[in-house]
């Protein structure tokens, strides 16, 4: 089986500043107190996933998620490592990224899917079924700015699933939106799964990623320390208490994180 994504020895810091303006500058040189510090949001991760896999990515918040995401998908670029990926990429990284405020849902729908690397035929030919999909009715010509964050949801997660894409990535997705709409998001992604495509799905809800995946990796403090068994990954986080009370894994999602 082919490799679908290799991520070998791949680091990743960002820098904080805690003083912005001159005043608050000259008081912290006047204390001596540092103006920034750097952090490693993901510090030497290496694993390969093959194609067709359905891999969970879980850990606390500010663990490097969300990071490690889209250093794969490429909006990033690691400081140290390499990644590799095989096919097309598509997915929902973050809600309404790539929507311009004051174009339409009808426009960003065109926008969004010829950045995600449809051609205007394709996005024609399946324009009817994303735009059944979403479900957003008479909104789809409104400025997306009057949106919601559950209509961008429909609208971002729509797009991206009718992307004929070889590596769904999904952060969250089901963070927003009606319990109708994450039942639909879930069913959507196991048709994507079973047509053959590589799942990667960062999620909070352990009973969501037990249903969708195979695999789990758990980042800490931007160190991949567990990869392996998916019950026995969310033992190792402690979040088994929490299959009770996620209704199906459906309403345990919290926001995106570093």
């Amino acid at each position: 089986m082919a490799d679908s994504i290799v991520v070998d020895h791949v680091s990743k810091q960002f820098t904080m500043q805690y003083q912005r303006t001159l005043k608050q500058m000259a008081v912290a040189a006047a204390r001596r107190l540092p103006m920034q510090e750097k952090f490693q949001a993901v510090n030497d991760v290496s694993f390969t996933v093959q194609q067709g896999e359905a891999i969970g990515l879980m850990g606390l918040n500010g663990s490097g998620k969300s990071t490690l995401l889209k250093l794969i998908n490429g909006v990033m670029r690691p400081d140290q490592g390499t990644i590799r990926t095989r096919g097309r990429i598509a997915g929902l990284i973050a809600t309404g990224a790539g929507f311009h405020p004051q174009l339409s849902g009808r426009e960003n729908l065109f926008l969004n899917g010829a950045i995600l690397g449809m051609s205007e035929p394709e996005i024609k030919r399946k324009f009817d079924a994303i735009v059944d999909f979403a479900d957003i009715g008479k909104f789809l010509d409104t400025p997306v700015s009057h949106y919601s964050s559950g209509m961008y949801a429909r609208l971002g997660f729509s797009i991206a699933v009718h992307v004929d894409a070889d590596i769904f990535l999904a952060d969250e997705v089901l963070a927003v939106g009606d319990r109708p709409f994450k039942v639909k998001c879930l069913a959507k992604m196991q048709e994507i799964r079973q047509q053959g495509s590589t799942i990667f799905y960062v999620s909070h809800a352990t009973a969501s990623v037990k249903a969708m995946c195979d695999r789990l990796l758990v980042l800490e403090s931007g160190h991949l320390n567990f990869d392996g068994d998916v019950d026995e990954g969310v033992r190792y986080l402690h979040y088994e208490d929490d299959d009770e009370t996620d209704e199906g894994g459906l309403d345990g999602e919290f926001g995106a994180e570093i």
